[in-house]
């Protein structure tokens, strides 16, 4: 058992909460597989050392388990939707310490373009000219106070209004209870439309006062900028590295993950 030594690590009680929803280790079922070499907790303190200081995979600290085993663990449970239920139980659990419903109803959606290094392959990136931006846009959809519910990555070129049909229609999938969502202008016109029609959402739209170019606060719009805002403090997320898009939703929600498990143990 290694030294806790980085603020990433886990402390005891975060660990507490993130280990039973971890998926039972394959030799300990009636399949079977080989015992794991090293501690989940490790797995798990490498993953959030690569998120928040933003270093290569190959430069994980020699204290750390192997860059491929970490890098394996993240891919496969990001595959069998682990990191996801991670989320939505954790999010759950701060709802209901908060007095609220374990599921939200009300969700504000926004999007945030940012630069792609060179790992980033050209079918997977674009140019944002309102953004000026070559690289990925962050989808991401909050409750109304600011848990993240779901993340997806598009090429940057792709418009809100065109993304946002998939972002929905899985959204609605995921979250059954959603009934109403709010965003920007960038969602009006047709799309409200065909969320009333096709999935029985109701999208409210937030504008900016007319003559108004100084900076403001936008009701509900605020809460998810802010989200988008914790994001990026983790320094992984101040530009894509991933080549493939579900490793950069993975590791986003990953800094989610951080975020709710210290607010939780705090």
């Amino acid at each position: 058992m290694r030294r806790r030594r980085y603020p990433t690590d886990t402390t005891e009680t975060e660990w507490a909460l993130i280990e039973p929803l971890l998926p039972v280790p394959a030799c300990e079922t009636t399949i079977g597989g080989r015992p794991e070499r090293h501690p989940r907790r490790e797995i798990v303190d490498a993953i959030r050392y690569v998120v928040d200081t933003g270093c290569k995979w190959r430069a994980l600290p020699a204290d750390f388990p192997p860059w491929r085993t970490v890098w394996g663990f993240m891919a496969r449970w990001a595959a069998a939707g682990i990191v996801g239920q991670l989320r939505d139980h954790l999010a759950g659990r701060i709802r209901r310490d908060m007095g609220k419903g374990l599921r939200a109803v009300a969700t504000i959606i926004d999007s945030q373009s940012v630069k792609a290094a060179s790992t980033v392959g050209k079918d997977s990136r674009g140019y944002d000219a309102g953004k000026r931006i070559n690289g990925r846009k962050r989808h991401l959809v909050v409750d109304t106070r600011g848990l993240p519910l779901f993340v997806m990555v598009t090429p940057a070129d792709l418009h809100d209004s065109a993304a946002a049909k998939e972002v929905l229609f899985r959204l609605r999938l995921t979250h059954p209870e959603i009934t109403i969502v709010w965003a920007d202008r960038a969602y009006a016109g047709k799309l409200v439309i065909w969320a009333k029609r096709h999935l029985k959402l109701t999208i409210k739209t937030v504008s900016r006062p007319k003559d108004t170019s100084r900076f403001i606060v936008l009701p509900r719009r605020w809460v998810v900028e802010r989200s988008l805002a914790w994001m990026m403090n983790a320094r992984r997320h101040a530009r894509d590295y991933e080549r493939l898009i579900q490793h950069s939703e993975t590791l986003i929600t990953w800094a989610a993950i951080t975020l709710m498990t210290r607010r939780i143990t705090r």
